[in-house]
């Protein structure tokens, strides 16, 4: 199997975690893999009254450190960019919203998932 493969493998896998792990969490699922021109949102739900973009960040070992590390700057950037898109393309104003990352562990012991709430502010380049 080549890496990119083994890197789709393991992104679903953790996407899918992410998703039972949110459901059970009470957040509602309105859209997976959101895409736009400006980028991709992993997952976009509301809990309770707020729209929550979400990164799903997945590893199978901390060896780069923890998966969360990987939401830089430019990555926040584009989410941002495509959380606009998504607000525009849906014609949702005034609406309360955040960003939030899951990082997920696969690892030998099962899964290891931590969610960060409001892990970012809008970005702009």
């Amino acid at each position: 199997m080549n890496r990119g493969t083994w890197n789709r493998q393991v992104g679903k896998k953790g996407e899918e975690a992410a998703l039972r792990f949110l459901k059970r969490k009470g957040y509602r699922i309105l859209q997976k893999n959101y895409v736009c021109k400006m980028g991709e949102v992993d997952l976009i739900a509301k809990e309770n009254d707020t729209l929550v973009f979400i990164e799903v960040k997945t590893r199978t070992s901390t060896t780069f450190g923890p998966p969360q590390l990987a939401v830089n700057a430019a990555k926040q950037v584009q989410l941002s960019q495509a959380a606009l898109c998504f607000l525009k393309e849906n014609k949702l104003e005034d609406v309360r919203a955040r960003f939030d990352v899951i990082a997920i562990l696969l690892g030998p012991e099962g899964e290891k998932i931590e969610l960060i709430q409001d892990a970012f502010d809008l970005r702009w380049p």
